[in-house]
């Protein structure tokens, strides 16, 4: 059960499939970056028991209602909100606690719109809106937090993907992608990107993950992620 607020930025699958897409395991530390209030880092943390999980929040408002959400569901002894911007030094993270090389998983659903008709609300296009840098920052900061062979999980809009490989190239391997497609025959409107630390390898891309059939139904398989608790397909390849 989360609350947030009433206008602007709203969480929706995106946050969901991100959860579901995180490797994670008991005894881990996980990172959620750009966290708002807390919908992907809670939903890893309510699936995977023993996970630590500090919720990364550049508005205050939103970094209380994430740590109020991890209380309403019982986790606030495994899962912390801080009140932080990405793009912050080393030395900010490093007060709130988040040393370099403290993360086992580092998650994110960054903004990824292009500055184009941006909303009037002001959480809204934070959420959203993106610079020609903010891919390359967010993994910056992520590869600083994570451990050697740590793994970065993050949402990407399907039309921007090659930004996505090349901001990724510069820090990490391995990197496997999930196209996320709304119904059969249409195409991916996301893409759920997974890649190691300072790892090597080929570029894998997976069978895409459809969410509803033709009829707009949800399809099986989603329901068993956005209900069910289930990890995505890929986490099994």
């Amino acid at each position: 059960m989360l609350r947030q607020p009433l206008r602007g930025h709203r969480f929706g699958h995106d946050a969901i499939l991100l959860a579901a897409a995180t490797p994670a395991q008991a005894g881990e530390h996980a990172v959620e970056l750009g966290a708002g209030v807390g919908a992907a880092g809670l939903a890893l943390a309510y699936r995977v028991d023993g996970l630590t999980v500090t919720l990364v929040e550049i508005d205050p408002a939103l970094t209380a209602l994430a740590q109020d959400n991890a209380a309403r569901n019982a986790l606030a002894a495994r899962v912390h909100a801080v009140c932080l911007d990405v793009a912050a030094p080393a030395t900010a993270f490093a007060a709130a606690g988040l040393v370099p090389q403290s993360a086992d998983h580092v998650l994110m659903n960054p903004p990824f719109n292009p500055p184009q008709n941006p909303s009037p609300h002001h959480d809204r296009r934070m959420a959203r809106i993106a610079s020609d840098d903010t891919l390359m920052v967010w993994l910056r900061t992520a590869a600083r937090l994570l451990r050697p062979s740590g793994v970065v999980t993050l949402i990407w809009r399907a039309d921007a993907l090659t930004d996505a490989l090349a901001a990724l190239a510069a820090d990490f391997g391995a990197v496997s992608i999930l196209p996320i497609h709304p119904k059969p025959g249409i195409a991916a409107i996301r893409v759920l990107a997974r890649a190691t630390k300072g790892r090597g390898g080929t570029l894998s891309l997976l069978p895409g993950f459809v969410l509803a059939d033709a009829g707009g139904k949800p399809s099986a398989a989603a329901e068993a992620v956005l209900r069910g608790g289930a990890v995505l397909p890929f986490l099994e390849s």
